[in-house]
Formats: structure tokens, sequence, C-alpha cells
């Protein structure tokens, strides 16, 4: 699992003086940065390095975050396929699941335009954050 800490800013709080909701899937997805590094080491986003392509995402908000806390997004493997896995994610503050989602990624080949398997050295480094959801 990898841990982020985010300090909320002024700007993402919403008149009813709460984490506004278009803010968490940010938050969500700088946490997914260190499984995206784990693929390409330096973030390389040209076709030929990047391999990889969101086809889903979901959030479900479990309850109200506020500017005086830090917030901790967890983030780890839900799911391992032969070409896709889930990372999952979740916003904690003050101890209190506050918000979780899903991230559903495809290993893809964007220069032959197909989906590709997941190598077994990758597979091993992801195996090592998987959490499989009940």
């Amino acid at each position: 699992m990898f841990t982020l800490t985010v300090t909320p800013r002024f700007g993402d709080i919403d008149g009813l003086r709460h984490v506004n909701n278009t803010v968490i899937p940010e938050w969500f997805e700088m946490g997914r940065n260190p499984i995206f590094r784990i693929f390409t080491p330096d973030l390389d986003l040209t076709p030929e390095k990047w391999r990889l392509i969101m086809a889903r995402t979901e959030f479900d908000f479990l309850g109200e975050m506020y500017f005086d806390g830090d917030v901790e997004i967890r983030t780890y493997i839900a799911r391992l396929g032969n070409s896709s896995f889930t990372i999952g994610h979740e916003a904690w503050q003050r101890g209190e699941l506050k918000a979780k989602g899903k991230a559903v990624i495809v290993h893809y080949d964007f220069m032959e335009k197909k989906s590709l398997a997941i190598p077994s050295e990758i597979r091993t480094r992801l195996e090592e954050h998987l959490i499989e959801e009940q």
C-alpha cells in the first residue's frame, strides 16, 4: 500500500465549508503516481514509453472532510488481471474513512492500439501492494 498525506487548500473548500467532492479524484490521481512509476519510472508520457490507460473510475463519498485536518490517501492494488488491474483508493481524515474509489487501468500499446499482458517483473511488484477486496 502507498500512502500520501494531503493538506487541504483553502481553494479545495466549498460553500458548505467542507472539501468539495471534485477535489477527491485529484487526490486519488496523485496517489496513483507510485504505481505508474512501477511501469514507467520517469513518468515519460511519450506513446513509445507510456503503457497505461484508464478504462474506468468510480468514487463513493462516505463523509465530509474539512479544511483543518490532513487527509491520508491510501492506494493499493485491488485486483490484478492479465492485462489490466484495479487500483483501490481510500481517503482518511482523523482516523475515519471519508471516501473510497477504484480505477481500472489497462496495460496498453499505443502504437499497436491493443492491450498487453503485464510483464512478470511488473506483476511481481504490483503483487506486493495487492489487497484483494471482499
